[in-house]
């Protein structure tokens, strides 16, 4: 049975364009269109319905040493109230999902992948040890996603508690809008941002009171299509696009979240095995030369050797070019290397280049 967030009825009142999306009606764009809302998150203030997203929680004396146990980042450096990037691999270094893992006093919580919150509660208790009670609590979650260079602002006239000694990547439990919630400074656009977790009751009401806030700065609604484009321009992965079961973190760029010094976590053995033996692909950025639409699962060549595939593509309005991301074999990943995408049986020319594309972002 397809869901509905609890704030359906007001994206079909502001004219959302709905889709099917992970088991869930989700809004992909509204009347203004996806550049607009990529522009108005790039310039002011945008709102994302993303309560899609699965929520999980964990509990017990054993909690931190599981956790340490199922993600690749270390946990145990958390401090309380603290957010935390992490992943989940198989035993073989494939990626079961991204994630965040917030530390709070008497829980972690750890938020999951829409499409993947049913696969990644199964494989947690799967791997169930030690003291723990696992609950998935996702249908009972509202979360809503304020981002933006002047998010700030519009927050913190919904709220008694000072934002400005928020830091990035880290949370409280607060008021918002008079309503219990998790309050974070976290975001999947590049912009400043917090995301704000409440009880389904107050979902609509914090919806409409934070697009009230922000109309002084022209506060857009945002889907789901410029959230992808806004994650994109920042080369924030998307798993079923560039992360998988098939990718590992090392090739994906996340090594910077796999703390192999950790006394023991599930895919070390292998990940630690590709270390060794050196990663043979990468993730990397490119732009197109040429006018083409670099999609999904489209090959990648060098003059005539192909030496990788397409995995997020499109068009930029931030910076007016097309863009994507791919892996690429070595040595062929390098910035500035000349490549070619087939788009329809014709090779497009592209350029390797850094990351992020956008570099004007109000998160430093």
């Amino acid at each position: 049975m397809v869901k509905k967030t609890a704030i359906y009825d007001g994206h079909k009142k502001l004219g959302a364009k709905i889709v099917e999306f992970a088991g869930f009606l989700m809004p992909l764009q509204y009347k203004n269109g996806i550049f607009s809302e990529v522009k108005r998150v790039r310039q002011t203030v945008g709102l994302f319905d993303v309560s899609h997203m699965g929520e999980v929680e964990i509990k017990g004396k054993g909690a931190l040493e599981f956790i340490d146990y199922i993600t690749i980042n270390d946990a145990s450096q958390l401090e309380e109230y603290q957010v935390q990037y992490s992943a989940m691999c198989y035993d073989n270094g494939g990626i079961v999902d991204d994630l965040l893992v917030y530390r709070l006093p008497d829980r972690y919580l750890l938020v999951v992948n829409a499409s993947n919150t049913d696969k990644d509660f199964e494989w947690i208790l799967k791997n169930k040890r030690g003291e723990v009670e696992i609950s998935n609590i996702s249908d009972s979650i509202t979360q809503l996603a304020i981002q933006g260079p002047v998010a700030e602002k519009v927050i913190q006239k919904l709220t008694a508690l000072v934002l400005t000694n928020l830091d990035f990547y880290w949370s409280t439990e607060t008021k918002v809008s008079g309503k219990d919630c998790i309050l974070s400074r976290t975001g999947y656009t590049g912009e400043d941002g917090f995301e704000i977790y409440v009880k389904n009751e107050s979902g609509t009401k914090l919806w409409n009171d934070v697009l009230n806030s922000g109309r002084e700065f022209n506060i857009e609604p945002v889907g789901l299509g410029s959230r992808d484009l806004l994650r994109l321009e920042m080369k924030y992965c998307l798993y079923g696009n560039d992360i998988d079961k098939t990718t590992t973190p090392l090739e994906a760029g996340l090594s910077w979240i796999t703390k192999l010094e950790k006394e023991n976590f599930i895919g070390k053995e292998a990940l630690l095995k590709q270390k060794e033996e050196g990663i043979k692909r990468k993730l990397v950025c490119f732009e197109m030369l040429e006018k083409g639409m670099p999609r999904h699962h489209y090959e990648i060549f060098v003059k005539e050797k192909k030496v990788g595939f397409v995995t997020s593509g499109n068009f930029s309005p931030s910076i007016n070019k097309f863009i994507g991301l791919g892996y690429i074999d070595k040595p062929f990943h390098k910035s500035d290397t000349e490549i070619f995408i087939d788009i329809r049986d014709v090779k497009k020319k592209a350029v390797v280049v850094k990351a992020p594309f956008y570099k004007n972002a109000s998160h430093k």
